[in-house]
């Protein structure tokens, strides 16, 4: 073979791939980063209700990337997330993720030169992952396979190659699924499958990353619903939502409200206030421990500290209402601490 077609030869082999790196940042992949493009992707999660009724959901605010390194995170603000149905919505907010106390879902990995180094020879490749998913402050680290595609030089796809199994005990998550199978009035797998479409931009050299979402934005920022006021039925509805949460905590045998309590009084307070026209009837209920009087007054006490917060905190007086019911309105049997920690509440109602 003469030394031209020994280059020639050499040339073929190398230059296809010498491209495809510069393709994807100077001899490295993932350098100098990618950026989700939002508005291109997508993540969804599927639940199975009622024995075989199949519910598909997903979330409208998210944000992400993968730094030069290979460092890649996804950010879900679980207040976007969109049922379809407003009051389905209000409960997967307050009953099941518990968003005034854990806003963000977050997933993290690390990628490596050996799995996406050839992405620019191959094109299309599916690759096995492990990756951290943290869901109200738990972390688990989880196994897929991934397709990656380089679309263009400056578009990358990663989507799920099959549908991911969660199981919510592992996340802590069974007794908010008892909530939501209570207020909903069904029965719920609790299981749930997630599948997702990420597409990723190169960033220009030297721009910075695009900013993350805020895990503290108010959830009327995020939220999927009517801005301004609600209308009748959504404040009546979301009022008997926010009874069944149970995140209003009192120091024991006091009414004096504890500081976790805070956060969910805060989602309360912007819910009362868009509801305008509608009065608020704070209700405090105990268990049957104690003599009937005595609860009869920690029910009204705490009821009253409930009211007060909410006044001292902008909604008007003339709007509160509060009042004790002792032990004579249970939810549950007084038979078992379980039972009795439900039956400690507050509740809230409307009227107009």
């Amino acid at each position: 073979m003469s030394i031209r077609s020994r280059f020639g030869l050499i040339t073929a082999l190398i230059l296809p791939v010498f491209i495809g790196q510069q393709a994807l940042g100077q001899g490295s992949t993932f350098a100098p980063g990618w950026d989700l493009n939002t508005d291109a992707s997508n993540i969804r999660f599927q639940s199975i209700k009622k024995g075989n009724v199949v519910e598909s959901s997903s979330f409208a605010t998210f944000s992400g990337g993968i730094d030069a390194n290979g460092q890649a995170q996804i950010s879900v603000l679980l207040d976007s997330v969109d049922t379809k149905i407003d009051l389905r919505n209000v409960r997967m907010r307050f009953l099941f993720f518990e968003t005034f106390k854990f806003p963000a879902a977050t997933i993290s990995l690390a990628l490596t030169e050996d799995m996406l180094g050839d992405l620019a020879t191959v094109r299309r490749k599916t690759i096995p992952v492990a990756f951290d998913f943290t869901v109200s402050n738990v972390t688990r680290t989880l196994e897929t396979n991934v397709v990656a595609t380089l679309l263009t030089d400056d578009v990358v796809s990663v989507a799920s190659d099959a549908p991911l199994s969660i199981n919510l005990a592992d996340f802590d998550l069974v007794d908010n699924l008892k909530k939501l199978e209570e207020a909903a009035s069904v029965t719920i797998v609790p299981t749930a499958t997630v599948t997702f479409d990420f597409m990723f931009i190169r960033r220009a050299a030297g721009a910075p990353a695009v900013a993350s979402v805020q895990t503290e934005q108010a959830p009327s920022n995020v939220a999927l619903e009517t801005d301004g006021d609600f209308s009748l039925e959504a404040c009546l509805g979301r009022f008997e939502i926010l009874s069944r949460t149970g995140n209003i905590y009192f120091r024991s045998g006091s009414s004096q409200l504890d500081n976790e309590s805070v956060p969910f009084l805060t989602s309360v307070i912007d819910i009362v206030n868009r509801c305008p026209e509608m009065n608020i009837l704070v209700a405090g209920h105990t268990d049957s421990d104690g003599s009937n009087a005595s609860n009869q007054r920690l029910s009204e006490a705490r009821a009253q500290s409930v009211a007060r917060y909410l006044m001292d905190n902008g909604v008007g007086g003339d709007r509160i209402t509060s009042k004790g019911f002792g032990e004579t309105q249970p939810v549950a049997p007084n038979d078992s601490a379980e039972n009795k920690s439900r039956n400690r509440r507050i509740e809230f109602s409307a009227s107009g």
